[in-house]
């Protein structure tokens, strides 16, 4: 019925003018339209204007509800809508993506349909793997809670990469360059990466997908959370360009190398009362890009401003080359506030095509201006809009062969879906796809934007970086800033590796030190030419290497960590950076994990998941202060650990029946040349970190303690023979982590640590 009656105002609109030969003249304001069939089922509905033209009529319903017709607009008299309307409007109960897409394990209760609050709980068999969220309740947005579980069997170079509720995967090979494609059933959206690909370093390229219905939300708090760490590692990786000279410290350029476009729709379809939201909402977040740069545990960054406000056409507050001319904040900010509702013109649609168009035409201008300093820009596109027209794929394209023709780091393409009526597929298909980052949200109106943006700056996300090093520089030692080296003044002198895991902590292993050792005797090396003063240190309580001589153990390494306090917290920067250390706030940032999904299970589900972990340890320092090598290693988990705990009583100095009288749960185990040939551990080279490289950080979960066999004299240097082993103390062992707790995060000169 209501496409009939746009059909005939349409042909009126037409053949009227053609009549009388005079243009359509009659007024939008004389035309109203009818207030009857308007009502919803089991809900209400709101009018923005009555019943005048461009009215914009939202239909509500309870919790746990969504509407079957989202809203209806009243365009020349009649109520229109970007949903076909057959019958009366319902509200209708919320369902969760199907769960039975479990593979491998069994998912209960077995239902039709999943409602909100209902629960369901996964398992595996017995010589399956379990990782994810054993219990997993439906949540008013239509998302579960907790993480996709998995049942995976850990012998692939990749672990099982799941199969998320509502989709389908295609793929069943882990190894490198194997692909996995997903999609979603019918007509739930894929949000996220279509197509993952297994990496070198044991992980899966772009992000989990997730299937979102319409009625589909995130939270404002999942939306902090995940816009949070990727724009904290932003505003980190925007200073990897900055010049280096001879003898001099790493300085930042006054205008700073990060470019920030902020795009805000302000059409017909945002409504009237919003449009001091737009403006709120654009403050707001340049508060929060501001108190994030003040964070950083790099030097401040300064980003460059340029904002739009767009609905048919668009309007520049200001332009980014204004911006960096005149270095105003308070300038910008004011013009903002001036902007007023009747200046935007035209409002009638979204025109995103246009405005994605202006940011190009801005990024080319400062490319112009200045190409060098163009070229090792971090340029970030900001967009909120509704998603009414999106067809910006031309500008998308050239924007990326503009900004990145060598690597993608240096463009990030955001978008906030605001409203009802996203075209969330679309708008998911245009924003930067990088590895566990997650550009595409989907927010119910500007006030949860505004919500989000409050929750983006607390104490649960105000945490120092870790585990970032800058590799590609010619110096080295930038990408390893976390390294250092123990010298420890004797009769006999003696030297360990060790780690830097906060402004003010040394992590090396307990053996290093001797009794009567004094902090005046223990010189810390990190950057070339500093001088390191330590005001104390601490081994852990439970270590004894004499503990089991009666048994026929010479030398027992249980519990083998020592914590040095520095006497002042180092500043740092390129060269000086801590590594992260699991089941710690910090880690869980580097990690790119909400507040929620952050467990010390999780951790050790995503860094230890395979029955072969790949990882390294460091040599002693070079003269410029990076290793002479990196140890390549694996860690034996799963069916490869018995044998290599075994070699364990080949050791000298060991008479025992059973290797795990020696070697406990407290320890990782590496070595041997089976499956393949690991690198070993030699003098000197105890208290390193034994670390891995995750989602571009790096994170430490292992010390290097003891070996079974001393092979780097002679030709062999360093390379593993099949029975000479060495043993990691565990990071992740409770007795190791209560220890590390109790140092660092009571720390009262740096940095304190916040552990899970």
């Amino acid at each position: 019925m209501e496409s009939k009656q746009q059909l005939k105002w349409l042909m009126l609109t037409v053949i009227y003018p053609l009549i009388t030969g005079a243009q359509f003249s009659m007024s939008k304001r004389d035309i109203s339209c009818p207030k009857e069939n308007l009502s919803i089922t089991g809900g209400s509905f709101v009018l923005s204007n009555g019943y005048s033209h461009g009215s914009l009529l939202t239909y509500i319903c309870p919790n746990g509800y969504y509407p079957s017709v989202r809203s209806r607009h009243c365009q020349y008299g009649l109520w229109t809508s970007t949903t076909k309307i057959i019958k009366t409007p319902e509200c209708k109960k919320i369902t969760c993506p199907n769960p039975r897409v479990f593979k491998n394990g069994e998912v209960i209760p077995y239902k039709d349909k999943y409602y909100v609050n209902d629960t369901t709980t996964y398992s595996c068999p017995s010589d399956y793997m379990f990782r994810g969220s054993a219990v997993r309740v439906c949540k008013p947005n239509g998302k579960w809670s907790g993480s996709t579980p998995i049942c995976g069997d850990n012998i692939d170079h990749c672990p099982d990469p799941g199969v998320p509720p509502g989709s389908s995967r295609a793929g069943n090979m882990f190894n490198i360059d194997d692909k996995v494609t997903y999609r979603c059933e019918s007509p739930l959206t894929l949000i996220g990466s279509k197509v993952r690909v297994c990496q070198d370093g044991g992980q899966w390229s772009g992000t989990e997908p997730q299937c979102y219905a319409d009625f589909t939300y995130d939270t404002p708090e999942e939306a902090s959370d995940a816009f949070t760490n990727t724009l904290k590692t932003n505003l980190a990786f925007s200073q990897l360009h900055e010049k280096e000279q001879p003898g001099k410290k790493i300085t930042v350029d006054q205008d700073g190398i990060l470019d920030i476009y902020i795009a805000v729709d302000a059409s017909d379809s945002i409504k009237e009362k919003d449009f001091d939201n737009a403006k709120t909402t654009i403050k707001m977040l340049i508060e929060k890009i501001c108190q994030l740069s003040n964070l950083q545990s790099y030097y401040p960054v300064s980003p460059n401003y340029e904002i739009l406000i767009f609905a048919t056409d668009v309007m520049r507050i200001n332009s980014m080359r204004t911006f960096k001319d005149e270095r105003k904040l308070i300038s910008l900010l004011k013009d903002l506030d001036d902007f007023s509702n009747e200046s935007k013109g035209d409002k009638t649609a979204a025109n995103i095509t246009k405005v994605y168009s202006e940011i190009l035409e801005s990024m080319k201008m400062e490319e112009i201006n200045n190409a060098m300093a163009f070229s090792e820009t971090q340029h970030i596109v900001i967009v909120f809009t509704d998603g009414t027209d999106i067809n910006i794929y031309i500008q998308y394209k050239q924007m990326k062969e503009l900004v990145h023709p060598k690597s993608p780091l240096f463009l990030d393409l955001y978008v906030f879906g605001v409203g009802d009526d996203v075209y969330q597929e679309d708008l998911n298909d245009l924003v930067s796809q990088k590895d566990q980052e997650k550009h595409f949200f989907k927010l119910q109106d500007l006030a949860k934007v505004q919500e989000m943006f409050d929750h983006m700056i607390d104490e649960s996300t105000s945490v120092g970086l870790c585990g970032v090093v800058w590799e590609g520089l010619e110096n080295k030692r930038s990408a390893f800033p976390w390294l250092a080296q123990i010298y420890i003044a004797r009769q006999k002198s003696s030297m360990c590796m060790g780690s830097l895991v906060s402004s003010s902590y040394i992590l090396t292993a307990a053996h290093c030190f001797l009794e009567g050792d004094t902090p005046d005797k223990i010189t810390v090396k990190l950057e070339k030419d500093m001088v390191v003063k330590v005001k104390k240190y601490a081994v852990h309580p439970e270590f004894n290497i004499r503990a089991k001589q009666h048994m026929g153990i010479q030398e027992y390494y249980e519990f083998d960590v020592a914590l040095i306090q520095l006497e002042r917290a180092v500043k740092t920067s390129f060269n000086l950076q801590p590594i992260c250390i699991p089941c710690t706030k910090e880690t869980n940032a580097a990690l790119k994990l909400s507040e929620r999904e952050g467990t010390c299970r999780k951790h050790e589900e995503i860094l230890m998941s395979n029955s072969l972990v790949e990882a390294a340890f460091p040599s002693e320092m070079d003269a410029d202060n990076s290793p002479k090598a990196i140890k390549r290693i694996t860690i034996k988990l799963g069916k490869y650990r018995d044998a290599c705990v075994e070699d364990a009583k080949k050791a000298k100095g060991i008479n025992v029946k059973n290797a795990s009288e020696i070697v406990t749960d407290n320890f990782l185990c590496s070595g041997g040349n089976k499956p393949r040939t690991d690198h070993v551990a030699c003098k000197g080279e105890s208290g390193g970190a034994t670390y891995l490289n995750k989602k571009g950080r790096v994170i430490q979960v292992g010390v290097v303690s003891w070996g079974s066999k001393d092979i780097c004299k002679g030709k062999n240097k360093f390379t593993s023979v099949e029975d000479s082993r060495d043993y990691h103390i565990n990071l992740f062992s409770e007795k190791i982590r209560s220890f590390l707790k109790k140092h660092l995060e009571n720390d009262d000169i740096g940095h304190p640590l916040t552990f899970l």
